[in-house]
C-alpha cells in the first residue's frame, strides 16, 4: 500500500514487531491508569525510531514521511496513545530540522534515543486556534523570556524538548523557540484525564519568564508562522492520518476476529452466518482501505510538490478522524454487548478514534480551511 522499498519495509517491520510485542502488551494497562507509555517510547527510542527523519550525518535514519506514515500506521494500531507522542516527537524534529547545524546537537540527542520533542503551540488565550499565540517574547540581553499558559503540550514532564510559539518580542509577527524540559520557570499546572488516548499526558504547562536565548531561537523571529505552518504542521497532518488509519485498523481486526470466533451453542451457527454483519465488516474493510489510499495518495502530493498539496494534508486529519469514528462505532454496534467490555479492545479503540475531532485543528477549522482554499479564498481572514 505504501510503496516502499526493501530498505524502507525494514523500518514498518521492525516498526510491527515493537507494536505486537511491546506496546500492544502495554496499551491496556497505560489506557487504565492513564499513564505515560514508558516502557513503549524507551522500546522506540532504543531500536533507533527517534531518529527516524534525522539525516544519516547526524546520527539518524534518514528515512523518508512516507516511511514515518507507515510507521505510524504501525504503532496505532497497537496503541494510540504511544502513537499521538511520536508524532509530536516526530513534529518537533521537523521544526529543528529547520536549521539542522544551529541544532545538531539536539538532533543528534534525538537520533541517539536521548531526547524527546513535543510541540507546545495551544494556548489557554486562543484555545484550539493555535495558529493565534496570545503570549509574547520579551526582549532581554542575548535573547528574550517568555511567559505563557500552553494547553495540551503532549508528553508534559516527560519531554526533553518542547517547541513553544508566542508572538516576537518586536510583534512582527510568531516567533518559535525550543525550551527544554529543565528550563528555570516552566511548570506543569494541571493533569491529564482523557476520554481517549488516555497515556499521552496532555498537561497544561506554564511558562514564567523562561530565559531563552537567540541559541533557542528556531527560524527568524517574526516568521514562526513558517515553521508552525511549514515543518511542523505537515508531519502532524500526516501522522494524525495515520493514526487515524491504524486506529481504525485496529477497529477492523478486532471486530473481525470476534465475528468469525464466536457464535450460537444452541443452534450451531457462528456470528459470522449473519449477512448483516458480514455486510458490517466488509464496509469496515472498504472504509480503512479508503482512508489509507487517501493517507499515501497525499505523501505522494507532498512528495511531488503538487500545488493542491497543502489543501489534501489539511483535508487529511479530518478525513481519517472520521473514517476512525465511523468505523469504531460500526465494530462496537457489529460485536454488541461484548464490545463494551474491555477484553475485545474496542472499547479503546472508540475512544482513542473521538481525540482527533477535537484536537487542533479540529474537523470543522479543517474543513473551514479546506473550503475557503476551495474558493479561491486566503487560509486565515
Amino acid at each position: 500500500m505504501y510503496s516502499l522499498s526493501a530498505d524502507q519495509l525494514t523500518f514498518v517491520q521492525k516498526a510491527r514487531e515493537l507494536a505486537q510485542n511491546v506496546l500492544a502488551t502495554h496499551a491496556g494497562d497505560v489506557d487504565e491508569k492513564g499513564r505515560f507509555p514508558t516502557e513503549s517510547l524507551a522500546a522506540l527510542a532504543e531500536a533507533g525510531f527517534y531518529g527516524l527523519l534525522i539525516p544519516k550525518e547526524l546520527g539518524g535514519q534518514g528515512q523518508s514521511l512516507r516511511v514515518l506514515a507507515a510507521v505510524v500506521d504501525e504503532l496505532a494500531q497497537a496503541c494510540a496513545s504511544t502513537a499521538m507522542i511520536y508524532m509530536m516527537h516526530n513534529s518537533a524534529v521537523n521544526c529543528y530540522l529547520a536549521e539542522p547545524e544551529k541544532f545538531a546537537d539536539v538532533l543528534k540527542d534525538a537520533a541517539m534515543g536521548r531526547h524527546l520533542g513535543t510541540l507546545a503551540f495551544s494556548e489557554k488565550g486562543s484555545r484550539s486556534q493555535f495558529w493565534a499565540p496570545v503570549s509574547r517574547a520579551v526582549s532581554a540581553s542575548g535573547g528574550v523570556t517568555l511567559s505563557a499558559q500552553k494547553s495540551w503540550v503532549t508528553s508534559a514532564g516527560h519531554a526533553d524538548g518542547i517547541v513553544a510559539s508566542c508572538i516576537s518580542a518586536d510583534g512582527s509577527g510568531a516567533a518559535v523557540y525550543l525550551v527544554k524540559k529543565n528550563d528555570g520557570g516552566l511548570s506543569i499546572t494541571g493533569g491529564w484525564n482523557g476520554l481517549g488516548m488516555r497515556g499521552n499526558q496532555s498537561n497544561p504547562m506554564t511558562l514564567e519568564d523562561v530565559d531563552l536565548g537567540d541559541e533557542r531561537l528556531i527560524g527568524e523571529a517574526g516568521k514562526g508562522a513558517d515553521i508552525m505552518l511549514g515543518k511542523a504542521l505537515p508531519v502532524f497532518q500526516l501522522c494524525q492520518g495515520a493514526i487515524g488509519v491504524g486506529v481504525a485498523e485496529a477497529a477492523f481486526q478486532a471486530a473481525q476476529k470476534h465475528i468469525t470466533a464466536v457464535g450460537f451453542e444452541h443452534t450451531g451457527t457462528k456470528l459470522s452466518d449473519l449477512p448483516n454483519l458480514r455486510a458490517a465488516l466488509a464496509e469496515m474493510r472498504l472504509e480503512v482501505d479508503k482512508a489509507r489510499a487517501y493517507l499515501v495518495a497525499v505523501v505522494g502530493k507532498l512528495e511531488a510538490g503538487d500545488a493542491d498539496a497543502m489543501l489534501h494534508v489539511l483535508a487529511l486529519k479530518a478525513s481519517s478522524a472520521e473514517t476512525a469514528v465511523k468505523v469504531s462505532d460500526l465494530a462496537m454496534r457489529a460485536c454488541g454487548g461484548a464490545a463494551f467490555s474491555k477484553h475485545l479492545g474496542l472499547e479503546r479503540a472508540f475512544r482513542d478514534a473521538r481525540a482527533a475531532i477535537v484536537m487542533a485543528p479540529t474537523t470543522d477549522h479543517l474543513r473551514e480551511f479546506v473550503g475557503r482554499l476551495l474558493v479561491g479564498l486566503p487560509l486565515f481572514g
